[in-house]
């Protein structure tokens, strides 16, 4: 399993480096099992999946193979789509849950 990490997700963990051990804890955990530990978003999410650290913070990612199976490629539109593997997560957003969104 190959893992990527956006820089807006290496800024967000520094930003909030007192939750550093229970974000890798998580990014662990999705690694091994990423369908498992994620859940599906939906709307403008179609594609990515997020995962809570804590209460209020969330882990927010692509997994690539299901991406490219259910089609929602066409709608996340990476650039590197095509030439990432499969088995390749990406590590996009980490924050607090609204923040995260945008909301």
């Amino acid at each position: 399993m190959e893992s990527r990490f956006e820089k807006a997700f290496l800024k967000a963990v520094k930003k909030h480096a007192s939750i550093k051990k229970q974000v890798k804890q998580k990014v662990d955990m999705i690694i091994e099992n990423p369908v498992a530990f994620g859940e599906p978003l939906k709307g403008n999410w179609q594609g990515f999946y997020s995962c809570p650290v804590k209460r209020n913070f969330i882990i927010i990612y692509l997994y690539c193979e299901i991406c490219q199976k259910k089609g929602d490629d066409v709608v996340v539109a990476c650039s590197e789509c095509h030439d990432t593997p499969d088995q390749t997560i990406k590590f996009v957003l980490l924050g607090p849950h609204d923040e995260a969104y945008g909301i």
